[in-house]
């Protein structure tokens, strides 16, 4: 019995190591609890102001509601509440809403990629389950844009549940990709996996009418019969598949469509600036996004993956033109790595305007678009790549061989410092701590928000809802605590308000160039900026800055409807500008010292 429980551990080893990591990290992130660091950038500074926001304003399933973000916007201007990430911020306190999601994104990637992996390979899957079910985790573990991260780990789930469908497995796969959009998102992926099935069906379609023009067979009688007869059986489930995910993110996302569709409301992606590079800068972008991914979709693919990939692809290369193997440039991982090629290319051309300006053309509804963002498929593909590549010395007696590359991708995976790396950040940072006994710059999440702080200045100067603006630090810290602002940081907003908000930053972007480019030209983050050209708002222990002066029009911010300003910095020139300081706030273990005033 001992040995036969033996052989069963060693045999099962793969399942240890993943509840080991897994345990790990939640042990980590339990211990450290608030204290842990969470990446800011496009995550706290964005998402979970906008989640909090709608808490506090009972907004979250509202309809004709105005959130508290940038002097009021409609509800309908941000993310749907039918999404499986933004539920849990509906139901659960915001720091344990994240853990959740990102141990969710964890669990989906398992789940997805072993179920696809199993369809694929049937009886043999057995064989090869180690190799999946690692790269599965790794997967699961890529330092990937946060509130998208089930997004990217549910892409296997969706070519799962669409391979059963072509094969007409069971009518309730229908029922299940229809419901799939609550872990997908429209703009980010829903978008390209319709394209893709679009040019799938097309395909198909092509193949089969030209089998059944040279067999010569009879068109049959009825419309039902002539469209199976014209597209094929299967090609048939896969044209319904394509209306029932696409009504499946209507209506999960039915106010994305709604304002894209519906609203006449003119918002400032229209106005938004693209690059338009020359061929030199274009290649320089494909092959970034090649060797290194691209922000929010970095697959920390760079230090490994990517040259054992490169090196497998040049040995099948090796393989057809010296051993004259017939399907060495064919095969799984050969198509897997041309596809990430392709999504690289498409990412470069995005940024040749006259392609983009066509794009647009002939899709009004999608100006401002990034069709480019096929480039966030690459991180699965990636490590689609590697396990066909470790399938590959799998089925020539490699296993060993094969495992330890699993394994040393995921030590890198885990080790490599990235934005999203918020298990590495946590680690280090708290270790530095303990260490060197001394606090680091960074600001774990507890201290970003400083939420304590925060109810101890709206209880000292009787906060009423009124407007206000954040100086030195990001406007989500003050929505994440219940304070309605005029600033913020969105990509969906009305364009009359980014002109009204640009005429009361023009003091500082008349006086700094890189300002004026920063907001007129893109605009999602309408904050107030430095006369200096010093970014005020990065999250750091120490605010430092060369100019105390707040370069603001001070009548501009009472029309917006502007009370008190936050400010992380002692203004100089205050009472210039109507100001007038109530105090300065600190509290706890706060990093911050927060200046209010109010508008007289």
């Amino acid at each position: 019995m001992a040995k036969e429980r033996m052989q069963k551990i060693r045999e099962g080893w793969y399942w240890y190591l993943i509840g080991a990591v897994i345990l790990g990290e939640a042990a980590v992130f339990l211990f450290f609890g608030e204290g842990s660091y969470i990446a800011v950038h496009d995550n706290l500074d964005l998402f979970m102001g906008h989640f909090q926001a709608m808490k506090h304003a009972d907004a979250f399933f509202g309809k004709a509601v105005t959130v508290p973000i940038l002097g009021g916007i409609t509800r309908n201007s941000l993310s749907s509440e039918f999404s499986l990430y933004n539920i849990l911020f509906f139901l659960l306190p915001p720091f344990a809403a994240y853990l959740c999601g990102y141990f969710l994104k964890i669990l989906v990637a398992l789940v997805s990629v072993l179920l696809l992996a199993k369809d694929v390979y049937g009886t043999d899957y057995k064989k090869y389950e180690p190799a999946a079910a690692l790269c599965a985790l790794i997967y699961g573990l890529c330092p990937l844009f946060p509130a998208y991260g089930i997004a990217f780990s549910s892409i296997p789930l969706a070519i799962y549940l669409l391979r059963r469908i072509y094969r007409g497995e069971s009518r309730l796969d229908y029922f299940f990709l229809f419901l799939y959009p609550l872990l997908s998102y429209f703009s980010y992926f829903g978008f390209f996996l319709l394209a893709y099935l679009a040019l799938a069906v097309l395909i198909l379609w092509i193949q089969d009418y030209g089998r059944m023009r040279r067999i010569g067979r009879d068109v049959p009688k009825g419309l039902w019969k002539k469209l199976r007869s014209f597209f094929g059986v299967r090609n048939m489930r896969l044209l319904i598949a394509l209306f029932v995910l696409a009504l499946g993110y209507v209506a999960f996302e039915y106010r994305l469509f709604y304002e894209m569709l519906c609203s006449d409301v003119v918002t400032m992606r229209s106005t938004m600036v693209e690059g338009n590079y020359d061929a030199a800068q274009i290649l320089a972008a494909v092959w970034e996004a090649f060797a290194l991914g691209i922000f929010h979709a970095q697959p920390s693919h760079t230090r490994f993956v990517l040259p054992v990939c490169l090196l497998f692809f040049l040995y099948r290369l090796y393989c057809r033109l010296w051993k004259k193997e017939k399907g060495a440039l064919t095969d799984g991982f050969c198509l897997v790595f041309y596809f990430i090629i392709a999504n690289c290319l498409v990412y470069g051309l995005y940024f040749w305007g006259g392609l983009r300006n066509l794009f647009e053309w002939f899709l009004p509804p999608l100006k401002g678009f990034q069709f480019n963002r096929t480039v966030f498929f690459n991180p699965f593909l990636w490590y689609a790549a590697l396990f066909l590549a470790v399938k590959y010395l799998y089925d020539r007696n490699r296993k060993a061989i094969g495992s330890a590359l699993t394994l040393v991708a995921l030590c890198v995976v885990v080790l490599t410092p990235a934005v999203y790396n918020d298990f590495y950040s946590t680690c280090y940072y708290n270790a530095y701590r303990l260490v060197k006994h001394t606090q680091v710059e960074n600001l774990n999440f507890r201290e970003f928000y400083s939420e304590d702080l925060f109810n101890v200045i709206k209880r000292e100067i009787g906060y009423d809802g009124a407007y206000a603006a954040a100086y030195g630090f990001h406007p989500a810290v003050l929505s994440y605590n219940g304070i309605a602002t005029l600033d913020g940081y969105l990509g969906f907003y009305p364009q009359e308000y980014k002109e009204r908000f640009g005429a009361m930053i023009e003091p500082a972007t008349r006086k700094v160039e890189e300002w004026d480019n920063y907001f007129w030209d893109w605009g999602a983050r309408a904050y107030l900026f430095s006369g200096s050209g010093e970014n005020t708002w990065n999250p750091v222990r120490t605010m430092e800055v060369a100019d105390d002066r707040l370069y603001i029009d001070g009548e501009m911010f009472r029309e917006l409807g502007g009370r008190y300003l936050f400010s992380r910095i002692q203004i100089s020139n205050a009472q210039e500008l109507g100001f007038e300081l109530l105090g300065g706030f600190g509290y706890g273990d706060s990093p911050y010292t927060v200046y209010v005033y109010e508008m007289r």
